[in-house]
């Protein structure tokens, strides 16, 4: 079904039909008190859950984007995040740390944590979103390197199949500047004290 010509409150409507239809396959009562909402109230979280889709990345870092001659290390660190992972469609959770080296601009420091927050809000593999937020900053910014690291809980992992409950998953991605071990190490150890 096409839904890219339907408004937001018809696509709500479609899905909670989804829902509802999923709750009964399942073996409950769609009419009992708990859940005569449910199929609504489910729709309009998976939409605020998906939402990255209807966001520009690239437009968010630009609208705050000013020239400086500053070329340090710019880290902003503990960004906490919430995705759905796209293979199960349960939470993945965590915190990204991001590095970049400004060449000739530097971005709001809220941006940073917002492009994080627009990728997340999509179905999601930790690994396509390390990459994509790096690439973004790269694009849009130009810097002399980008880093992201990103330490994440996947619900997948604990609530079925291996049932591991405390492993935590580590993904990270960089480019120019970054590809020297010693930078690389510097942002490693920043990221690392509390």
């Amino acid at each position: 079904m096409d839904f890219s010509t339907n408004s937001d409150e018809q696509i709500s409507n479609q899905l909670a039909i989804y829902y509802q239809n999923i709750i009964q396959l399942l073996g409950e009562d769609v009419n009992r008190e708990g859940l005569i909402k449910t199929p609504t109230r489910v729709a309009k979280a998976m939409r605020f859950m998906t939402s990255g889709y209807k966001e520009d990345p690239e437009a968010i870092i630009t609208s705050a984007m000013f020239h400086e001659e500053y070329h340090q290390m710019v880290i902003v660190k503990d960004i906490d995040f919430y995705s759905m992972c796209e293979h199960h469609m349960l939470p993945f959770f965590g915190k990204a740390h991001i590095a970049y080296i400004p060449r000739k601009h530097i971005t709001g420091l809220s941006k940073i944590a917002r492009v994080v927050d627009v990728f997340a809000r999509r179905l999601q593999i930790q690994e396509r979103l390390t990459t994509q937020i790096k690439e973004c900053i790269q694009k849009t910014l130009n810097p002399l390197g980008v880093m992201v690291v990103i330490e994440a809980q996947h619900m997948c992992m604990q609530m079925r199949g291996v049932q591991k409950q405390h492993s935590v998953t580590t993904t990270s991605d960089f480019t120019g500047v970054f590809e020297a071990e010693k930078t690389r190490e510097e942002f490693i150890n920043l990221i690392k004290n509390k």
